[in-house]
């Protein structure tokens, strides 16, 4: 055949299947980060485990720095950059990791952003149609596959010294995003034709946080999932109206909620939220009495102990940022640490409103991770908790299978991602352990990448793709 009868052969199959199927549209795939939950989308399709087989190499691209994952979406690969005070988008090529195009972000001041943060930590969103790249630094760019800018949205800055974090997903024709930050924090709606704002809800309760939104089905319609601090809340995609809340969550929140048939489970920790170890904030009253010395009606850093749990976090809680702690900045936050807790919660929304009371199934309180999202895979619940503690969990009633440790020490900041019977944990440190699917920790392999990861890898058509701090890497069962 032709190239020409080919690409006609293969339409001819397409329409057949449409008429077949009663279908008249084709509904485009969306990409974005956890849009898988993780998972292999053919799970039955052999993955690598020894990433020290040459074999198992399909290529190896030199990439600049960012935590942000890759992105896939046909024969490209989409993701994001930091470098020489340079922000950028790249485009890939699936088949080969070369540089298909570059395009930078220019801005007035890079944004503040934490020593083991990034500037470029958003993963990108694609609809099959348009790319969607956001840098706290500035805010939302769009692009056509092939690179060429189709529109801008600048939102920044934000008021976090520690930058911007959340990724934007795309779902039906609107772009979502959450902000949360020290102030004017909020979740809004972009049309992805245009770039203007379909609905802004503002979060005036929220403190500071990290997490990407997630999408759940429902037979009223879709909704978002937006895990901040103290509280998971489902707005209406079409209005951004709130629909239901569970409150339990950690004070700072980086991992996103997973939906898995009708069960929503999401797992936040923070320090100082666990029993024995809480942080907590005295009485303002008590409070200007001890540390109040010229009786102005504010606290200052000066007037505070060493040991204070409010002097590290002092920038966040002075609000107007006027130097001194007034009564209404003490009592916002002291709230957020009395409030907050660390666990791993099931929930079976159902019904409308405050349903922390009656919509959670099980909780647990151990092996929680800090940024790492939890993977659920074949009714098996994987958590990788700072330290290389890797924690299996029954998924139907929250008891403990078991907990081992990962070859890789130190922090998890990579989600983990699953296929094949495989489950694979990135540890900041760039060492990927391997372990079998089950009940029991088993491991399979591990692997010394030398570089730091911090992006969460992907698996993507029998391919995995393992971001590196200064490589991106892709690899196939051989």
């Amino acid at each position: 055949m032709t190239k020409i009868q080919i690409q006609f052969f293969f339409s001819a199959l397409t329409i057949a299947s449409l008429l077949l199927t009663g279908s008249t549209t084709v509904v485009a795939q969306q990409h974005y980060f956890r849009s898988d939950n993780g998972l292999a989308k053919d799970d039955s399709v052999a993955l690598p485990s020894d990433f020290g087989d040459e074999d198992a190499l399909v290529w190896k691209a030199e990439l600049a720095p960012g935590h942000s994952s890759p992105c896939v979406f046909g024969d490209y690969i989409f993701i994001t950059t930091y470098e020489d005070d340079q922000l950028a988008t790249i485009g890939l090529s699936r088949q080969s990791g070369k540089l298909l195009w570059k395009q930078l972000t220019k801005v007035k001041d890079i944004e503040k952003y934490h020593p083991v943060g990034s500037p470029a930590a958003a993963t990108i969103a694609c609809d099959g149609e348009r790319v969607y790249s956001f840098f706290g630094s500035f805010g939302m760019q769009c692009y056509s596959l092939d690179g060429e800018v189709i529109w801008s949205k600048p939102m920044a800055p934000y008021r976090n010294e520690f930058g911007s974090g959340g990724s934007p997903i795309v779902k039906d024709g609107r772009v979502f995003l959450i902000q949360d930050h020290d102030i004017d924090s909020f979740v809004i709606a972009i049309d992805v034709k245009t770039g203007k704002t379909i609905w802004k809800a503002q979060r005036e309760l929220a403190t500071r946080s990290y997490s990407t939104p997630s999408i759940r089905k429902t037979a009223d319609g879709d909704e978002l999932l937006v895990a901040g601090a103290l509280r998971l809340t489902a707005y209406d995609v079409k209005t951004g109206k709130e629909k239901w809340w569970v409150d339990g969550l950690a004070r700072i929140v980086n991992t996103t909620a997973s939906v898995v048939g009708d069960m929503v489970f999401i797992a936040t920790w923070s320090p100082g939220g666990d029993l024995g170890e809480r942080i907590s904030m005295e009485p303002w009253d008590n409070a200007t009495k001890t540390y109040d010395k010229d009786s102005n009606g504010k606290i200052v850093r000066t007037e505070l102990p060493d040991d204070s749990p409010v002097l590290n976090r002092f920038f966040r809680i002075d609000l107007n940022q006027d130097k001194g702690l007034d009564k209404y900045e003490w009592e916002r936050h002291a709230r957020v640490f009395e409030l907050a807790r660390n666990a791993i919660f099931a929930i079976k929304p159902t019904g409308s409103g405050d349903l922390t009371n009656s919509c959670i199934q099980w909780e647990y309180e151990r092996g929680i991770p800090y940024v790492a999202s939890p993977l659920t895979y074949r009714g098996v619940i994987y958590m990788a908790k700072d330290g290389g503690i890797a924690t299996l969990v029954n998924a139907k009633n929250g008891k403990l299978h078991e907990q081992g440790r990962l070859s890789g020490r130190g922090n998890y900041y990579a989600s983990p991602v699953a296929g094949d019977g495989k489950i694979y944990f990135a540890s900041e440190r760039g060492v990927i352990t391997v372990i079998e699917a089950g009940t029991e920790f088993n491991v399979i392999n591990s692997y010394d990448f030398g570089s730091r990861i911090y992006g969460t890898p992907v698996i993507d058509d029998g391919q995995l793709l393992i971001r590196t701090n200064d490589s991106l890497y892709c690899y196939k069962k051989p």
